[in-house]
């Protein structure tokens, strides 16, 4: 299990430089065609690596945990009724009365009780199809209540209307067919996301058999990915931060397995920053526990982690959650260390960026 690091609390210190030109904007031609940092924190070792190599980097028993969260077609397009003028928004999540929370851009300023007109995803439809929100209200980070009129199934119409939301530095604003297809993981299987799982979009079917023949097990959790993991720290002091909530699941089944895995010296590889939060949060007295709710838990430096033993993750925004995660498990120095090696020797970054093991 995982070392307790040193904890600053400043956010300063999880900054980085990036050069642009290593944001990836585009997947590579197969999803197991990245490369690999493999960070060592008990040598301090780093290696260059491939994807493909994964299966003979553990052993048989080991066992790689997966977010089997399904990315919706989040993004919509439409206009406000009231003037004519173009809106676009981003669906976060609904109620069970069936009230949508979402937020949107348009020239002006929306007022409650305004109604937005949606644009649907295939435009040849818009002379017979109709869908329009009811603006509610406007709550805190300008996230608006909003209900469907007329009420429909809220993933129907986001399969009608919606297309895939892609993070701001794809620098697309409406995703394209390969988009839909690759900005999803091959074991998505739980509608809910508005980002996806990133780590997993590495493991083609291909390389997952070979995983399975190598003798690695493979459990699935659910997490669904929020809007919070697109946005960097704004506070000055990681304690003034305010985490973002995800609902996430660990099942009976699973949290048993991983148990087991652990308990027989095997290593349990969390596959993504969002596994980590979910078999953190699920873990009680040593042992993990199946959990279903929301989390806000905020992994930094200082957090003991009990769940996992190893980490496949992408590379991160500086600044953000995630890139503070990864310091927590590496210790600020290490984690610098490695992003700067990746630099250097012109990793790809991001969501259709290359990965990083930390073992």
């Amino acid at each position: 299990m995982m070392s307790k690091p040193e904890s600053p609390g400043d956010v300063a210190a999880f900054d980085y430089h990036l050069p642009e030109e290593l944001i990836a904007t585009h997947p590579l031609p197969r999803r197991d065609d990245s490369r690999l940092l493999v960070v060592d924190r008990e040598s301090q070792k780093i290696t260059n690596r491939q994807m493909v190599e994964l299966p003979d980097i553990f052993d048989a028993g080991d066992c790689l945990v997966v977010n089997d969260t399904q990315v919706v077609p989040a993004k919509l397009l439409g206009t406000r009724v009231s003037t004519g003028g173009g809106w676009d928004g981003l669906y976060l999540d609904s109620n069970p009365q069936g009230h949508w929370r979402l937020i949107g851009q348009t020239r002006g300023h929306l007022q409650p009780g305004e109604t937005i007109s949606l644009k649907p995803a295939d435009r040849s439809d818009t002379a017979t199809i109709c869908q329009e929100l009811k603006l509610i209200e406007q709550g805190e980070g300008g996230v608006w209540t909003a209900e469907l009129m007329p009420p429909r199934d809220t993933l129907k119409v986001l399969e009608q209307f919606g297309t895939v939301p892609l993070p701001p530095y794809v620098q697309r604003n409406i995703a394209s067919d390969e988009d839909r297809k690759r900005y999803q993981t091959v074991f998505a299987r739980h509608p809910g996301a508005v980002a996806a799982p990133t780590a997993g979009l590495h493991l083609s079917e291909d390389l997952l058999a070979n995983c399975r023949h190598s003798g690695l097990g493979l459990e699935h959790v659910t997490l669904h990915v929020g809007l919070g993991t697109f946005r960097p720290i704004a506070a000055q002091q990681l304690d003034q931060h305010v985490m973002h909530s995800e609902w996430c699941r660990l099942t009976e089944s699973t949290s048993r397995t991983l148990n087991k895995v652990q308990k027989s010296g095997h290593r349990v590889v969390a596959v993504g920053t969002t596994v980590v939060r979910t078999l953190e949060t699920a873990i009680a007295n040593g042992q993990l526990a199946p959990f279903e709710g929301t989390t806000d838990l905020f992994i930094r430096p200082g957090h003991e982690f009990q769940s996992f033993d190893a980490l496949l993750t992408n590379f991160h925004l500086p600044r953000s959650t995630l890139f503070v995660l990864i310091c927590a498990i590496c210790g600020i120095d290490l984690a610098k260390l490695a992003y700067t090696t990746a630099v250097a020797n012109r990793y790809r970054f991001y969501s259709y960026g290359d990965a990083m093991l930390i073992l």
